[in-house]
């Protein structure tokens, strides 16, 4: 007597969502690490796990995924580094230290690459980045333009004397960060770091009154 044998096809099962967070944040730690030049589209894909025609579809080609991650940057981290100094129940002096210690965090945190995104990409750009490197110097002047805000609301507030120099102050703590973030990138600790942090703080008394 013959048995029917039936034949079970194994299922393909559902294909793969993109998820572009996630390929954002793996495309941030290669652009962090080796700057966008040196970033090209064939490590890009090794790295998300993602197809080249569906990295070009989310994101039009490596300059239009460069921006996105930039803009993810920035959500992710340095709004929240900047909101510390608009925090109203901190006087002037905690909320400036607040924010410098935070980017120090940031800066040192083995989670992600060392220093700051930004100044770690835009000190390898190439002539031919132009239009990428435009668009970090823009992001550049929106953190100075943050500090200056920060440092006239203050000074309306009574904390800094009417007679300071708000933007000098602010290029000044600009060239802090700048400073750590170099520091960090050559395996400067945290505690290297709060230390640059304290003493900038030491001449808080000293440099609001330039």
């Amino acid at each position: 007597m013959s048995t029917d044998t039936s034949v079970i096809k194994k299922s393909r099962g559902r294909p793969k969502v993109f998820d572009r967070e996630a390929a954002l944040d793996k495309a941030m730690t290669l652009f962090w690490q080796h700057g966008y030049e040196a970033t090209s589209l064939a490590h890009l894909v090794e790295a998300t796990g993602a197809k080249a025609p569906t990295l070009y579809a989310e994101f039009t080609n490596k300059e239009g995924l460069f921006r996105a991650v930039l803009d993810r940057y920035i959500a992710r981290f340095a709004e929240k580094h900047e909101a510390c100094l608009f925090c109203e129940d901190r006087s002037v002096e905690e909320a400036l230290e607040d924010y410098l210690s935070t980017v120090a965090k940031r800066f040192t945190d083995k989670d992600t690459p060392s220093g700051c995104f930004i100044i770690c990409t835009s000190s390898v750009l190439a002539a031919s980045s132009e239009d990428i490197a435009d668009t970090i110097k823009a992001r550049h002047a929106m953190q100075e333009e943050t500090l200056v805000r920060f440092l006239e609301q203050r000074q309306e507030k009574g904390e800094i004397p009417a007679g300071s120099n708000a933007r000098g102050l602010a290029k000044y703590l600009c060239c802090i960060i700048q400073g750590m973030s170099v520091s960090a990138r050559e395996n400067a600790s945290y505690e290297e770091l709060l230390s640059i942090v304290q003493t900038t703080m030491r001449l808080w008394p000293e440099l609001k009154k330039a």
